[in-house]
């Protein structure tokens, strides 16, 4: 009994500690995302190449990268946009850094509030597989 009780709790912890922002909700309903890939340095002022996504396996997944552990708001450049769709129209817009270790996020805008999660390494390997 004491086992199955201290293994609830750890569950329960756990689950706890991940504070979902709620993004995939909004974007999981997508049909096709644009990525554009900035010049790398931190700056906007260049897209490099941009990659149009309509699988829904990888929508998915970009979808549930997106919806890590909520962050600090960063403040450190960025190296991409992602733009979902719907039916032809933008619902959600998100940014995203990966090219610096120290500084690694998605940033968006969620029902007016902004919102910084992680970008694990799994996702950024995803999106450099994304623009080859």
């Amino acid at each position: 009994m004491f086992r199955l009780t201290l293994i609830l709790c750890t569950a329960i912890i756990v689950s706890s500690c991940h504070k979902s922002s709620g993004i995939k909700e909004v974007i999981i309903s997508s049909d096709s995302a644009a990525i554009n890939f900035f010049k790398g340095d931190g700056s906007m002022d260049t897209v490099i190449k941009v990659v149009i996504i309509r699988d829904k396996k990888q929508l998915d997944q970009l979808a549930g990268f997106a919806d890590s552990d909520i962050k600090e708001n960063f403040k450190c450049g960025y190296d991409g946009s992602l733009h979902f769709f719907k039916m032809g129209k933008v619902i959600q817009d998100i940014d995203f850094r990966m090219n610096d270790v120290q500084c690694m996020h998605f940033t968006f805008k969620l029902s007016g509030e902004i919102f910084s999660t992680s970008l694990s390494p799994e996702a950024k390997q995803f999106i450099e597989l994304l623009k080859k």
